[in-house]
């Protein structure tokens, strides 16, 4: 069978190996496809894996030989589904590969907005700031204490579920806004609650939901004016879950009194996004998903889900026929 991959580099800039796709028959990886190469690319490919490459109707249709797609990532939005499905091609993806890596990178980004670490440290080594300091210490920002704080978790899959757990080992006390809210886990520090209760009664809010027609841009003006004054602000999850401009505003006005973004709506960030120039916020490169035991496992599920396609037991799959 021969496998091209698309954009593979970000999986594997070097650290790991492809040895586990290139068992299965003929493999062809690219770092990069630009638009106008997937075609070509992909050629007369039997299985296709992207990550960030988007595989359209049109795409799909030009390609008669290809019978499965794997997705290098969670979400699968790149992908016509319906129009694979369509066409009898099964994509599966790789659901659980970051659950601790990304909630550690929540409180990665929340620990940076309640200490300024980084900052404070910049202060010492590069400006040398403590060295000339008339006092043993000093702080530029307010310095905020988690245990007794109020952490709001929008979305209880996986990542939500793990986040909750660390939030209340850090003291806090977290309310959970979910579908299908699980009384079992309702204790003495977490309880479910509706979203307009959660906006109203938390210190920091963390997003956990996909980004559907019913939670692209659930973050705006409306609901951020429900939200309590100085509030904190952490999306591991999509950009597009916020509205970039309301978000700006409020952070100007002080209304929001940090937010910490690993995604943004568009990526790489587009240098016009109106958060690069609005205070009080930490902005990464979608990197929450990006340790190497975690891309390793990806890696490994990304290789299970092809071997079981060849033997007839398709897994993960996302489009069933």
């Amino acid at each position: 069978m021969k496998t091209v991959v698309l954009d593979g580099y970000t999986l594997n800039p070097g650290d790991l190996s492809w040895e586990g796709l290139q068992a299965l028959g003929d493999l062809e990886v690219h770092d990069r496809t630009p638009a106008d190469r997937i075609l070509e690319r992909i050629g007369d490919a039997e299985a296709v894996y992207t990550n960030k490459t988007p595989l359209t109707r049109e795409t799909l249709e030009s390609c008669p030989n290809l019978r499965f797609i794997g997705v290098l990532a969670t979400g699968y939005n790149v992908v016509d589904v319906e129009a694979a499905k369509t066409l009898g091609i099964p994509i599966a993806n790789v659901p659980t590969y970051g659950t601790n890596a990304v909630a550690q990178f929540v409180f990665a980004l929340l620990l940076e907005l309640a200490h300024h670490v980084g900052h404070h440290s910049d202060t010492v080594l590069k400006e040398e700031r403590w060295t000339r300091s008339l006092d043993f210490c000093y702080w530029d920002h307010p310095l905020m204490e988690l245990d007794g704080k109020t952490m709001g978790i929008v979305g209880l899959g996986r990542i939500g579920t793990r986040t909750a757990r660390i939030a209340q080992a850090f003291g806090m006390q977290v309310l959970v806004y979910a579908r299908r809210p699980d009384p079992s886990m309702e204790s003495d520090t977490l309880r479910f609650v509706d979203l307009e209760t959660l906006y109203g009664e938390s210190d920091v809010i963390s997003l956990h939901v996909p980004l559907t027609k019913e939670t692209e841009g659930m973050v705006n003006r409306e609901s951020i004016s429900r939200m309590k004054t100085g509030v904190l602000l952490v999306n591991t999850s999509r950009g597009a879950l916020v509205v970039e401009e309301d978000l700006a505003a409020a952070l100007k006005e002080g209304k929001v009194g940090g937010a910490a973004l690993d995604v943004v709506s568009s990526e790489p960030v587009q240098a016009d996004n109106p958060l690069l120039q609005a205070p009080n916020i930490l902005i990464t490169p979608h990197i929450a998903w990006a340790p190497k035991e975690a891309r390793q496992r990806l890696m490994d599920v990304a290789v299970d889900n092809l071997r079981a396609f060849q033997a007839g037991n398709p897994i993960n799959i996302v489009n069933p026929q």
